[in-house]
């Protein structure tokens, strides 16, 4: 038999070590149907090459095994807040998130609702089966009134459960996204309107126009308990009385550019709603930044990693960020990545710092190049991860039972007695950064980690200029 080829779709589907041209979906299911007319509209429109998908946790997972285009998966949820990401680090791409009722209406509807209130430059294909799919038909946010499912075996109460979520006429309070709307695909009629909403939604991210939400309810036929003759007539009658079809808005409807946004006309004379600006994308951001030196790519630059642990307020992460600011300073490439617990002092927190010539894949430090502990706890937590050749400095107050590895070299500094020496109690942080200054183990000029320490007390330059002070002195001392 000849297989006919489906522009926009692979010619096979290799999952679980097979090949084949079956699709992991229930025989009559929506999710088929849709993903057709999605993988039809991407290549007629010839945005396969410039098009990323979103995959969510759900019947919707496996997408990337049939669409010919570039994947990004995401945690169950959080498919519009990966496209966000998607969107902002690749401005000149189509982003699609695809996500089910569950995946989006409950555990992600926060991310979905505050990307549409941003106006976030991607689309969002909303699958509405009414329940949970893939685990076993439990009820979801957009179950109806009295509709069985294995977790309201009695159906629905709205007492107990609350209401159907409708989630276009919730974006439809917001006023950044330019297009919503509700589609089906119980019959051939509806499943070419839903062709025709699919092709708008790539049209408007084609020319980059703003965020985009297209529902389609979709019949479930296994969880629906029903044959797929029964669940379309269900997803006809039954889940559009609850949530009916059309388009909500279109905001470029016959329009070449977008209109000015009129001001909303509110009652009360204490508020004042202004029209939402335009999200820019972070291309345009960055550029705004003119005064921020880009990181050059240099391989002969060595990547340093840096741990710095102790108590919540010991600087501990402001000296982490000082180190990240002074290499941003030389134009290299940092990470700043902080951990400390609901305590807002006296807590243990600890940051990491990467700084090297070439882009940098990952911002947690295992096994740091340079350790810096204020206390004891975080001395003996970290000790031993330090890499051969690394080098520790430790307060003075901490009591060293444990050595560190062969071949590291371990400073004892007194940081704390120090600062109280100069009348400054808070300033320990700044004596380590003294430390790692005349030590030079930081690898970045004197200049440029003086310049960060000054900045990192931008809203108490008083103080930036106190620190900067004695941290000249501190460095003659050593």
């Amino acid at each position: 038999m000849k297989v006919v080829e489906q522009k926009g779709m692979y010619q096979k589907f290799p999952r679980s070590g097979k090949d084949t041209r079956a699709t992991h979906y229930c025989p009559g299911c929506g999710h088929g149907i849709i993903n057709k007319l999605i993988a039809e509209c991407c290549a007629e429109m010839g945005l396969q090459d410039n098009t990323i998908f979103v995959d969510p946790v759900g019947c919707g997972v496996f997408t990337y095994y049939y669409w010919d285009a570039a994947h990004i998966s995401a945690a169950h949820g959080r498919a519009s807040a990966v496209a966000t990401g998607s969107c902002r680090a690749r401005p000149d791409a189509v982003t699609i998130a695809y996500q089910g009722d569950g995946d989006l209406g409950a555990i992600g509807f926060n991310n979905a609702f505050q990307a549409a209130s941003r106006g976030e430059h991607f689309a969002c294909i909303f699958v509405n089966n009414s329940l949970y799919g893939m685990t076993g038909g439990q009820m979801a946010p957009t179950t109806l009134e009295g509709e069985k499912t294995t977790t309201t075996p009695f159906g629905r109460d709205p007492s107990l459960t609350g209401h159907p979520l409708h989630v276009c006429e919730v974006f439809n309070q917001l006023q950044a996204p330019v297009f919503i709307a509700r589609t089906s695909v119980a019959d051939t009629k509806r499943i070419m309107a839903t062709k025709a909403a699919i092709r708008r939604v790539f049209e408007l991210q084609k020319e980059h126009k703003g965020y985009c939400v297209l529902e389609i309810l979709a019949p479930c036929p296994t969880n629906f308990r029903m044959d797929a003759l029964k669940a379309a007539a269900f997803c006809s009658n039954e889940m559009e009385r609850e949530f009916p079809l059309g388009t909500f808005r279109d905001t470029f409807k016959n329009a070449s550019e977008a209109p000015a946004a009129p001001e909303v006309k509110v009652e009360s004379p204490y508020l004042a709603v202004k029209p939402v600006p335009q999200v820019k994308t972070c291309a345009e951001l960055f550029a705004e930044k003119v005064e921020v030196p880009p990181a050059e790519d240099d391989a002969s630059v060595p990547e340093r990693r840096f741990k710095f642990a102790g108590y919540g307020g010991q600087g501990i992460l402001s000296l982490g960020l000082t180190i990240a600011e002074a290499a941003r300073l030389e134009k290299r490439h940092t990470l700043w990545f902080p951990s400390y617990g609901p305590e807002q002092r006296g807590g243990s927190a600890n940051c990491s710092v990467v700084v090297s010539g070439r882009p940098i894949g990952s911002p947690t430090v295992e096994h740091p190049d340079v350790l810096v502990c204020m206390n004891q706890p975080a001395y003996e937590r970290f000790v031993g991860d330090v890499k051969k050749g690394g080098i520790v400095i430790v307060d003075a107050t901490v009591p060293v039972i444990q050595q560190p590895p062969e071949g590291v070299r371990l400073v004892v500094w007194p940081a704390i007695k120090m600062a109280e020496d100069f009348g400054v109690p808070k300033a320990a942080n700044t004596m380590m950064l003294a430390a790692l200054t005349k030590l030079g183990c930081t690898g970045l000029a004197t200049a440029n980690l003086e310049q960060a320490l000054v900045a990192s007390f931008a809203k108490k330059p008083e103080l930036g200029v106190k620190n900067l002070e004695i941290l000249r002195q501190a460095v003659e001392r050593l």
